[in-house]
Order: C-alpha cells, then structure tokens, then sequence
C-alpha cells in the first residue's frame, strides 16, 4: 500500500497525543476515540486515506474488499464502537466523476452486500489541488497564473523576508506566539477555528523528534513566517515527508496585505519540499469549484492560482457497528448544521 500521509505513523501518533488511541492492522493505522459521560460511553474507529484501490480494480470489486477489511477490523476494536470510519483515497480529476461514484455507492453496496454509508460530515478536505514536485523551480513558477508569478517576485523585489522556523530555532517560542497572534487575526477575519496554541507547539515538537529519529521515513514539520521590517506579516505550517508535502495551516495579518507576503511563503516552501525529495505538494481544502457565491472563493483562487491539478475525493463513509449509530449521526450532522450554516450567518460569512 502506498503510505500516505494521514496513514503515516507520524501523524497517527500526532492524534494519539490528542485524544485517540492507534489500533495496527497489518500496515493500516485504526484510530480508536472512546466517549464517555455519566453512564454513557461508546467509541468511533477511523482509517485515514486507506485502504488504496489496486491498479485495474473496479468499484465494485474494490467496495467489497473494504466490507471485508472491516470485518476483520470489527474484532479488534471495543465492544461499543458505532461505526468504522474511512476516507476512502480516491482520487478523481472532476467533481462530476466523484459525485458519480457517491450516486451509484448505494446501488454498489447493495449488490455487495456491504453495508457503506456515505457520511455528511467529512473528516479530510475532499477537494485540493497538487502540484508536481518533480519539476523544475523553472517550471513550477511557469505553471502559476502570470498574476501569482509576479506576486512572487513583487514581495521579493520589496524585501520581504521568509524565515524557516523550527522546534529547535533559537526564537521558537517567540515565533510560535507571533503565529498564533496572526492565526487569531484570521480565524477573526475569516470565521474559521483554530486549536489552542499548544497544539501547534507539539506538532511543531514531534517533528522535530521525528527529524531525529533513526527510522527510514522522516516528517519535517516546518513554520514559515514572512515579515517585512521586523513585522510579521503572514505564515504557514507544513508538513514533509518522502511522498508529500502538505500545507496544513496557513494564517495572515491585517497590515502590509498589499506586499504580497503570502505567495512568497509558499513559494519558498514549495522550494524547501522539493529540495526535501516530496513528490507533490497538497494545498490540502479549497472549495470545490470556482463559485464566485462561494464564501471560501478567495481560497480557491489563491490555492489554484499556483498551477497545480485539481483532485476530488468522495469523503468520509461508515461502517455501522451498532444500533445507536443513527442517533449519533443524527447528532453529529445538528452540530455540524449549527457551526457551518446558523454560526456563519451569525456571524455574516
């Protein structure tokens, strides 16, 4: 199987440290979150971007091979977990192919007798796009909209300045708390969460262990920060490692918008995971087309904006485990209805 980020023992371990717990199935990370309230207590099992689709394999085939993986998975986990949980890893060019696949799914499972149900609330972005590392830096820049190029070389020719901040750098604390206080101005501006600070400090802090340890595949967590004049304007949060890149976090300030900081941020770190070995570069979350009513349209120019291939996956789907699963998701999609559709229009996104 090919090891994909959200599978790496890295990132498994990231979640265990923040609420879960890893179950191993072979080369397949499960984990495990257990719930528990007075006298209530049940589990969800999820398996991030796996199992992958074998070359040739058809739908159908390939759905059946999931019903019979969670039947194996089913013994390993606790008596009263609800659902096994995937995102399942395929990847379609269009939107019209992945919402094809979700339509037919039904039909699919029925005649697979695999009981699969697509999910509301998806846990992984479904839609991104990838730039391919194995080009030039040449090339790269010819790839990007004239206007991205040239926002590139503005922010250069005005001196701004990109730092690559690590666990490890002299002025880590001081520059993590310069990237909260720019992640706040953001979440303000945007209507978008945010964790706690500390949990971007142990990211940043496992990998910089992982950086050290002796095992074959490395994870390179780094921060970003452009600045101009000693003021901090913009900042990312990446993640390298031999597969991939991906921008997780990306955040901005209010002052000095117009010298461009945040295309020369990423472009430096496209150039820092290229020269790390990463193969692509995943924008990790955009809107999935280019609609102007959007609220997140921006996002999608500027992610787009850099000349990867757009990528659509289906989301999350579910095995049911147990008889409570229905009122969970019943619960599950009010919370979700309530922070993305009544929270929003609080607070007028």
């Amino acid at each position: 199987m090919k090891k994909r980020f959200q599978q790496s023992d890295f990132w498994c371990d990231f979640k265990c440290a923040h609420g879960w717990q890893k179950v191993s199935c072979g080369d397949m990370n499960i984990l495990v979150r257990t719930f528990k309230k007075a006298f209530i207590s049940f589990s969800l099992a999820y398996i991030p971007l796996a199992p992958e689709k074998n070359e040739g394999e058809d739908d159908g085939s390939y759905i059946a091979r999931v019903g019979e993986l969670s039947s194996k998975i089913k013994g390993l986990l606790p008596k009263n977990t609800l659902c096994l949980r995937y995102d399942l890893p395929l990847d379609f060019p269009t939107c019209q192919e992945r919402d094809s696949f979700v339509k037919n799914l039904p039909l699919l499972s029925k005649s697979r007798k695999v009981n699969i149900k697509k999910n509301k609330v998806d846990i992984q972005p479904p839609d991104s796009t990838f730039l391919d590392l194995s080009k030039s830096e040449e090339d790269l820049l010819a790839s990007m909209k004239n206007k991205w190029r040239y926002n590139v070389r503005y922010a250069t020719k005005h001196e701004v300045q990109v730092r690559a901040v690590t666990a490890d750098s002299l002025d880590f604390e001081k520059d993590l708390d310069s990237f909260y206080e720019l992640y706040k101005t953001t979440a303000s501006r945007d209507g978008i969460g945010l964790h706690p600070k500390s949990y971007y400090k142990d990211l940043l802090e496992r990998g910089a262990e992982s950086e050290k340890s002796e095992g074959e595949e490395k994870t390179k967590i780094t921060l970003y920060i452009a600045s101009h004049e000693g003021e901090d304007l913009a900042a990312i949060i990446t993640l390298f490692n031999s597969s991939e890149a991906i921008y997780l976090y990306g955040c901005s300030g209010n002052n000095k918008r117009n010298l461009m900081p945040a295309y020369l941020v990423q472009w430096t770190a496209i150039k820092d995971a290229k020269a790390f070995g990463s193969r692509i570069y995943d924008f990790y979350g955009m809107p999935p087309t280019d609609d102007e009513n959007h609220p997140m349209h921006g996002l999608y120019l500027f992610k787009t904006g850099f000349g990867g291939a757009h990528v659509h996956r289906p989301g999350s789907f579910d095995i049911p485990l147990s008889s409570m699963y229905s009122l969970y998701t019943l619960a599950e999609n009010a919370r979700a209805f309530w922070h993305k559709k009544i929270m929003k229009k609080i607070r007028g996104r």
